[in-house]
């Protein structure tokens, strides 16, 4: 009988832990071919030769990660993670949706951009550092 009475309390125990932490991975909300409108001739975070741009919308409060490469097999954001919250590096990973061996692909070099909710533990007023399969790029303070 204890153990029934313990168990839901358990579970509350938990969910209100993981709800005080804040969510340190979230799935994408939206993805696209290009990069968002309103950074279509930005300078904010221009591409560099990894090909990656990141971009803050929505006054911050969504991050939009633009991978360059192939239209027909584009590198899509599934997930991002929370590597160093604000004030400990600022820091988020961005998991990619993998290809297949076999996929053919076309040889132009185009955009495709991912929008995630920005985590809460970290801040648009500092630095923001996006990790995308093994390259880098610093977006600026908000």
């Amino acid at each position: 009988m204890k153990m029934r009475k313990l168990v839901p309390f358990t579970i509350a125990a938990v969910a209100a832990a993981f709800v005080l932490t804040g969510c340190t991975v979230t799935g994408a909300t939206t993805s696209f071919s290009g990069v968002p409108d309103e950074h279509a001739v930005s300078q904010e975070s221009p591409a560099d030769d990894s090909g990656v741009q990141a971009f803050w919308v929505e006054d911050g409060a969504a991050l939009a990660v633009a991978v360059s490469g192939s239209s027909t097999c584009p590198v899509i954001g599934s997930r991002i993670n929370v590597v160093e919250p604000a004030g400990q590096g600022n820091t988020v990973s961005i998991d990619t949706v993998p290809l297949a061996a076999d996929q053919i692909c076309t040889m132009d070099y185009v955009p495709h951009t991912t929008v995630f909710w920005t985590p809460n533990s970290v801040s648009v007023a500092e630095p923001l550092v996006v990790q995308v399969n093994g390259q880098s790029v610093t977006l600026p303070v908000k």
